[in-house]
């Protein structure tokens, strides 16, 4: 899988008011990545956004956070991976997922927004959904919650230590999915609920 570098984008919002939320629960996989990888992330020039460079294995990862909005990732993603010469297929977007349970994974490669609009910025901004996505379940509010408020509200306190590792397994599967492919990321790494689900081994 060594044909070029992957270019891994964790979507949120700046700003330490937003950094711990569900909301930017792609860009804490993107920090986890650097922070395992011994690397930092720096303003890159002339673009709304954070970079660093890593290597894992044989895969040149570009570690990427936007500086903008999520609602306005797309233009300084796409503008990087055009500099970089990094084609949409092997462009890794890291982002919370609504419609997936609390603690559930799925890798996958294109397919619909699912009105995520950090994902419509970055399909439009690269003129196709055909890269990978890394979705990491925070399940719909329970009750009165408005969706914007639980999204930008942080994880609970009985959901961090569980929000923690799937964080970190995200981390893995960008890895994974890197290093050995897309099906090969999705038999290892997709789960449908957190690992102390009943009936989990």
């Amino acid at each position: 899988m060594a044909d070029g570098p992957w270019l891994v984008a964790g979507l949120g919002n700046p700003g330490d008011r937003y950094a711990r939320t569900r909301h930017n629960s792609g860009a804490m996989v993107v920090q986890r990545l650097a922070d395992r990888l011994g690397v930092r992330l720096k303003k890159v020039r002339f673009l709304s956004l954070f970079a660093a460079e890593a290597r894992h294995g044989g895969s040149q990862l570009l570690l990427v956070a936007p500086g903008t909005f999520m609602n306005e990732c797309g233009p300084p993603i796409a503008s990087f991976a055009r500099k970089r010469g990094v084609p949409v297929e092997r462009i890794i977007a890291c982002h919370d997922e609504i419609d997936l349970p609390f603690g559930a994974l799925r890798i996958k490669r294109g397919g619909s927004t699912a009105g995520h609009h950090g994902l419509d910025s970055l399909v439009q901004a690269l003129r196709s959904p055909g890269f990978h996505r890394v979705r990491i379940g925070i399940g719909r509010p329970v009750g009165r919650w408005e969706n914007v408020d639980y999204v930008l509200g942080p994880f609970t306190k009985r959901e961090q230590d569980e929000a923690d590792v799937l964080i970190e397994e995200a981390a893995d599967a960008v890895l994974s999915l890197a290093a050995d492919g897309l099906e090969a990321a999705q038999s290892r790494h997709n789960r449908s609920g957190p690992p102390t689900a009943p009936g989990r081994s």
